[in-house]
């Protein structure tokens, strides 16, 4: 007998019938309620795999943490109930919580791991860097280089383990020039306010176990096959993003250009209290919203809304974010 949509309708509504008597019978007994679980606060593992070209790119979640209010130039409160629910995101008063993302770059024939997360020291909502990059299935001592968008605590807090020693025993720390030379200023040290000087010598801690690994460059520069420095200043001298192209596709990893999706993509001259050079922080921003939405360029950052991959459209005189579908691995 030929099959049409009808005859298959019919077998498969059949089905049910069959077992209907079953279900009535298991229905005829005493009410039970439903079964109650506690409340989960774990998400899934925090680790996504993206692909450019033959370049495999591991997006691992450290945690994240709450930027106060006050910590953003030019807040305004009205504005930014406004730009939270045109983005379908929780306004909450006083804060935003901001993710704090790490990348894997697998080459072929290097494992490249893009900033390391923030300290546990800092905020009990970090540290979770290592665990995520072990649910991955990579091992701390695969690493064999550690790339750096700039030397923020946020960035290089799984550098250390909990003993104090080197975390990727094998790795060689790359940075750019101006950044190592900017971490290690005792002038800018002098002039940071006294509350930010602790920030500055955790730092220098964290790299010191690297220092006799490492190497450093200055401004546009292809350090590995298929990734190019691209100096972004303005957040801090040498802060860098790494252009990442193969097989006719690329990703800028843009580093802190945007801290607050919610906020700067909607505003753009907002900046935040960690930028050095706000001005110039604010001149890089929009020059690279502008290139991304004009090049549909596909961008990842680390405090973009894990996994940070996605896309950058203009809207009016502002942006927004477009998170890049879902992709295999």
């Amino acid at each position: 007998m030929k099959t049409t949509k009808r005859t298959f309708l019919k077998g498969a509504l059949a089905v049910p019938a069959l077992a209907a008597p079953a279900i009535i019978l298991a229905g005829t007994g005493p009410a039970r309620a439903a079964a109650h679980a506690p409340m989960s606060a774990a998400q899934v593992p925090g680790y996504y795999r993206y692909r450019v070209g033959k370049i495999e790119i591991t997006a691992l979640l450290d945690g994240y943490m709450p930027l106060p209010d006050e910590f953003v130039f030019g807040y305004d409160e009205q504005a930014a109930r406004a730009a939270t629910a045109q983005s379908y995101r929780r306004f909450t008063p006083g804060y935003t919580n901001i993710p704090v993302n790490g990348y894997v770059i697998n080459t072929g024939s290097k494992l490249i791991l893009l900033d390391s997360g923030g300290p546990a020291m800092a905020f009990e909502t970090l540290g979770g860097l290592v665990e995520n990059l072990r649910a991955a299935g990579f091992d701390p001592s695969d690493i064999d280089t550690v790339l750096f968008t700039h030397f923020h605590p946020d960035h290089i807090g799984a550098l250390l383990d909990d003993k104090g020693n080197r975390a990727f025993d094998a790795a060689t720390l790359v940075c750019a020039e101006a950044e190592w030379d900017f971490a290690h200023s005792d002038e800018v040290r002098n002039a940071a306010p006294e509350s930010f000087r602790g920030f500055i010598d955790l730092v220098r801690n964290f790299v010191a176990s690297y220092a006799d690994r490492r190497e450093m460059f200055d401004g546009e520069k292809e350090l590995f096959s298929g990734i190019t420095s691209v100096p972004l200043p303005g957040h801090t001298p040498g802060h860098t993003g790494y252009a990442i192209h193969s097989d006719g596709e690329s990703l800028l990893i843009w580093g802190d250009v945007i801290h607050v999706s919610t906020l700067q993509f909607a505003h753009p001259d907002w900046g935040v209290v960690f930028d050095t050079d706000p001005s110039m922080a604010a001149q890089t921003r929009g020059r690279m919203l502008d290139r991304a939405s004009a090049d549909r360029m596909a961008v990842a950052g680390m405090h973009i809304d894990f996994p940070g991959f996605g896309y950058v459209e203009k809207a009016g005189n502002a942006y927004r974010h477009v998170p890049a579908p879902w992709m295999p691995a």
